[in-house]
């Protein structure tokens, strides 16, 4: 059961907004990452109910990063305003990394007035002793805390797990497995995991990363570290962002219009037989 029984109070909300700004740019900010994150829920059924009208149960991953605290942060406001139907229980993944803050999210969480677990798992003793310590983490890492969660959205009755991935993480991914995995895939807004009974989504997927580093410094959220565990992202994700950032600086725009174009895909002009029937035409 969740360890916050308190449910989501509407009343408590707007003091969620108590250390923003109050400038004009911050409000179009908020407007635009809003904005932003309904389309797409809206757009690719993220909301949509999936047993007899009844409405989905999401668990929110939040890390204690800049983008799980914006993602908490937003969904919120849009149940706020009445603009999400699902119901919400937030979950954090305490992973034994050394230094990590336990009290953080909790405190954080109560304040808020949300219902939410905290899961205990050491699995940073299990990477730590397979993955060679000249390698990154964040691999093997990633797909045990994935299984986790899954677990978890199982126990709690939940439709999905709500991930706070954006467009810039998306655009690096599908970079990746184009230059090292000769494939062309991405991060969807919306996925069924492989045993087909728990669904996987991104409500920020289209929102900039730049956006979402405004709006966290301007919120004040209590972040943690995510170098705790003393690993970084691999190094070629870190080659994928400054490809991008030197493509931008280069041509601004440049990342919305690849971004667009992953929404855009032609497969009778790839040379995937697997996706257009080329022999009968």
């Amino acid at each position: 059961m969740p360890d916050g029984e308190t449910q989501f109070k509407q009343t408590n909300f707007p003091e969620f907004y108590r250390n923003a700004p109050s400038s004009v740019s911050f409000r179009k900010l908020r407007k635009r990452l809003l904005r932003q994150a309904q389309d797409t829920i809206i757009r690719f059924g993220l909301d949509t109910p999936r047993n007899h009208d009844v409405s989905q149960k999401w668990l929110v991953c939040v890390s204690g990063g800049k983008d799980s605290y914006s993602l908490l942060a937003l969904l919120l406001d849009l149940k706020w305003q009445g603009a999400l139907n699902a119901e919400l229980l937030v979950c954090n993944l305490d992973q034994g990394q050394p230094g990590f803050p336990k009290n953080v999210l909790p405190n954080y969480l109560k304040m808020l007035g949300v219902p939410f677990r905290i899961v205990t798992e050491d699995t940073y003793s299990i990477v730590s002793e397979k993955v060679p310590s000249n390698k990154t983490f964040c691999a093997l890492c990633s797909r045990l805390r994935r299984g986790i969660l899954y677990r978890v959205a199982r126990e709690e009755n939940c439709d999905a797990i709500v991930l706070g991935h954006h467009r810039d993480d998306a655009l690096e991914t599908f970079f990746m497995n184009l230059f090292h995995g000769g494939r062309m895939a991405s991060m969807p807004p919306k996925l069924m995991n492989d045993d087909g009974d728990v669904l996987v989504y991104r409500p920020l997927l289209q929102c900039a990363e730049s956006d979402i580093e405004k709006f966290a410094a301007a919120m004040s959220f209590p972040i943690i570290p995510c170098n705790l565990c003393g690993s970084q992202d691999g190094l070629q994700r870190v080659a994928m962002k400054k490809l991008l950032d030197g493509w931008e600086e280069k041509s601004p725009g440049r990342r919305e219009t690849i971004f667009r174009a992953l929404q855009n895909v032609r497969p009778s002009h790839l040379a995937d037989k697997r996706i257009w029937d080329f022999e009968n035409l």
